[in-house]
């Protein structure tokens, strides 16, 4: 894969990849843990899938099945979980929004004539893509057609979901050859309201495959990004997460999933969790994510 957005991931994954770890100890041991979990309790019998597998840093492949296959659209990510982990595992790269080349034929449109190659004006083009971006919606057709075709027993989606949004704003920066967004928080952003509106409808199309599944499903995800040199704390599980958090007024916090409640739209009578889970992640210095982890049984049949 040598396109545009190949390269972009493959940038992603090693930007993660060259930071530094002395600080990850808790969070590994935890979604390892939690990952493993869910490879331990999967069915043998049925085919497992992880999403947003990665380098194979968070996923403990050795408790894998051998009918574990991975996903991630980073063309790398199989090279670099073998190395790591001695394990040559089947694997999916694909866009698991099913929107990022959409996306990307919009921004190109916006930021230059298609008829003659001349680039507009960069607010003009700001203004055109804010304009557009409603008329996208992510459909995840290739998740949607393996699930479908292979009818797995577990999924597990190893903290890909919250990276929807950051990949699609690294999208757009790039081929606007710079920052299009308005960083002064008294002054609006009209692009900026369209891409979180943009990574809400992603992360709910996704959502719902899964939930249409009819597979076991264990979840990570950035719930929240925590921006605070202060020393932070995590009080007792709240379905609301804001209620949740200790330690620090006036937290500067920003929503990966804008606005998306991943418990409302996968819980009900039919799939109740099983486990819920939340711990802080100290990513960088002044950075935070406070992570979820939540696994819901499928339905059963005659339950």
């Amino acid at each position: 894969m040598s396109t545009p957005l190949a390269r972009l991931l493959r940038q992603e994954q090693l930007a993660f990849l060259t930071r530094d770890h002395s600080a990850w100890g808790g969070h590994l041991d935890q979604v390892r843990a939690f990952l493993g979990e869910g490879l331990q309790a999967a069915d043998p019998a049925r085919p497992v899938l992880v999403l947003g597998a990665g380098s194979g840093l968070e996923v403990p492949w050795a408790l894998a099945p051998p009918d574990t296959t991975g996903w991630d659209a980073d063309p790398w990510s199989r090279c670099w979980t073998a190395l790591r982990h001695r394990r040559w595992a089947p694997w999916v790269f694909a866009d698991l929004t099913g929107g990022l080349s959409e996306l990307e034929a919009a921004v190109r449109r916006t930021v230059a004539e298609p008829w003659s190659g001349r680039r507009r004006g960069r607010e003009q083009a700001i203004l055109r893509l804010a304009g557009l971006l409603p008329s996208l919606h992510p459909d995840p057709t290739a998740l949607r057609a393996w699930i479908t075709a292979r009818r797995p027993g577990t999924i597990l989606s190893a903290n890909v979901m919250g990276q929807f949004g950051v990949v699609a704003e690294r999208l757009v920066e790039t081929l606007f050859g710079g920052s299009p967004w308005t960083r002064d928080p008294e002054v609006a952003d009209p692009l900026a309201e369209a891409m979180d509106a943009w990574t809400h409808r992603a992360a709910a199309a996704f959502l719902v495959i899964l939930r249409e599944s009819g597979a076991d499903l264990w979840l990570v995800h950035d719930r929240a990004v925590v921006f605070t040199e202060a020393p932070l704390g995590l009080g007792s599980w709240e379905n609301r997460w804001p209620q949740q958090l200790q330690g620090a007024e006036g937290l500067e916090v920003s929503d990966p999933l804008s606005g998306l409640d991943v418990m409302t739209l996968l819980g009900g009578t039919e799939r109740i969790p099983f486990r819920t889970q939340r711990w802080l992640w100290p990513v960088a210095p002044g950075q935070q994510h406070l992570v979820e982890a939540v696994a819901f049984r499928a339905p059963r049949l005659g339950a």
